[in-house]
Order: structure tokens, then sequence, then C-alpha cells
């Protein structure tokens, strides 16, 4: 029996909907309905009405509903009391990122801090955007960084959760060079000849943004799929070598761009389609593993301070 199986069965029992569960606990709503049967089966009883609307407990879930709160309470009382033991060595504050980030935004991002806030020690997990959820969820960083956009905004509860924005991104079109500085590839393309396109992998992030905004372009634009990856450097590459468009951060292909490698390719009569993100850090609200004057307290605290108040994080 794995603990997240007890985290989900508890948020169900308290928002009685496996579809505003799984999107709490951010994953699919087939893939959270497997864990609660994976509970089920081992608890060996159904815990779900699943006859109902809303979802109600069966007298087993019940009972289950009331120890699972008493010992995830204990998990978190003890996970605070080994953080306390070694509260007094531990200087280092641990950030979760999605790849991207982790690569264009975060060393630059980090060289500052250290002019504005001092030194600071950090360990970084570069990982999926979903991952780096469920990494601030399970308690496993300190602060997660992430892109934000309304089109794609991430399930994060503002109940449990703390954001402040950091700075901005833009996500646009980029080709190689061809002659007379203009890009080998001429938006929008023909739908006899699509331009061949480097695409994200299904599921990443960036993939639903640059969706959105091929959507929002006002006329066809008219891409084929030749490769696709879920990280910006993997297309950045694939792009440099001339074997299509691909939709890239501005500060992952900055020094390509000056150097003629890329360039950014725009619709006829110099309409653009880049779009504005926005960088945002989240955190866990101060509780018992928070202590009052540890690294990443002062360090949210410099966030805050540097960039506005703590907002919601809807």
């Amino acid at each position: 029996m794995e603990t997240k199986w007890l985290e989900d069965f508890v948020s169900l029992a308290e928002t009685r909907s496996f579809s505003r569960s799984a999107q709490l606990r951010h994953v699919t709503q087939p893939a959270f309905s497997r864990r609660i049967q994976s509970l089920e089966a081992w608890a060996g009883a159904h815990l779900v009405d699943r006859s109902s609307y809303p979802t109600r407990l069966t007298p087993a879930g019940e009972t289950l509903y009331a120890h699972a709160l008493e010992v995830l309470q204990s998990l978190q009382n003890t996970r605070a009391m080994l953080r306390g033991h070694n509260a007094a060595g531990q200087d280092v504050i641990e950030f979760a990122l999605p790849h991207t980030l982790a690569f264009t935004f975060f060393p630059a991002w980090i060289a500052g801090l250290r002019e504005t806030f001092g030194p600071i020690k950090s360990r970084l997990s570069a990982l999926n955007v979903h991952d780096a959820a469920m990494r601030l969820a399970e308690g496993g960083c300190h602060l997660m960084i992430a892109y934000y956009h309304p089109s794609q905004p991430l399930q994060i509860d503002p109940e449990r959760y703390d954001m402040v924005v950091l700075g901005h991104e833009v996500l646009a079109p980029y080709a190689q060079m061809g002659v007379n500085g203009r890009s080998l590839f001429d938006l929008p393309g023909h739908a006899a000849r699509p331009l061949p396109y480097l695409g994200y992998a299904p599921g990443a992030y960036l993939g639903g943004i640059t969706d959105w905004i091929l959507k929002q372009a006002g006329i066809p634009v008219h891409l084929e799929r030749v490769y696709e990856t879920d990280m910006a450097e993997g297309l950045k590459a694939m792009a440099m070598e001339g074997h299509g468009i691909a939709f890239l951060p501005r500060s992952a292909v900055k020094k390509e761009v000056q150097s003629g490698a890329l360039v950014e390719v725009s619709l006829p009569e110099g309409q653009t389609l880049a779009l504005s993100m926005e960088v945002r850090a989240y955190r866990e609200k101060p509780a018992a593993q928070w202590p009052t004057a540890g690294p990443a307290q002062l360090l949210w605290q410099h966030l805050t301070q540097s960039n506005g108040s703590v907002h919601s994080s809807r």
C-alpha cells in the first residue's frame, strides 16, 4: 500500500468528486480511479459507492477515512520532527522545475539571487510539469517553479499553496536562418505543402500552449509534424539543423538568434505568433515543517518583497 493512495482517498472523501480530486492530485481521472481501486484491493472492501452522485463513501470507506486522517497526520508530524532535527545544519533549498525552465530560466535567475539575496545553496530536480507538481504536493521540494498561462492553468490548490510571479517568458516560432536573413520556412505554409513542424510530445505543457497559439492565429497555419520531444532543447537542436519550425522560449534561443543560427518566424505582414507567459514560484503554505528563519522561508520573504505580495495560486 502506498501513502499516496491514502492521500487520494482522503481527497475523494472531502471533494466527493473523482474529477475534482484528480485535478487536485495532478493526475488524470483514469489514473486517479485506478489508484482508488488499488486501495480497495489492498483493503479487501469497497470504499466508495459509485452508484450515487455526488460520490459517497461506503461504511468501510467511512471507517478507513477516519483512520487515514490519523495515519497521514502522524506521518506529517514525524516528517516535521525529522526535518526539525536537521534544521540546524540544513541550508540547501530544494527546487522542482520543468526541464525547459531548468535549462533556460534557473541559471540566470539563481545568479541574480546571489546578488540581491546573498549566497544560496540549491538542489534542483528537473522533471516534467506533472512530476514537478507532484514533488511539491508530496513535500519533496521547498519551491516549484513553472510556466503559467490562462489557457493552460495548473491545478494547484490556492488553499494549500502560495504563489509569486518571478518574471515572464515569451514562446515564439523559430527556424534556421536562410538567405537574406529570412527564415528557411515561410508561414503560414500551404495546405498542399505544409511546413515541417517540430512539436512537443503529447502532455507537454509548452505543447498545450503552442496548440492554443495556433488556434488563435486568425488564419490557417499549415504544419506537418515531423518530429516531437518533450524538451525544448531537443527541438532547438533540430531547428538549428534546418529540420523545421519549433516553438521555443526566447530565453532558450537568445544566443542562437544573436549568432544568426535561428530566426523568429512571423506570419505575413509581420503578424506575430509570440505569446507571453508568467514564470511562477509555488510553495506550500507555512506549517510546522517550515522553520521560521530557515533559508527557504527567508528566500520566499525576499521573493515576495522583490516581486510583490504573495498571490493566490489560481
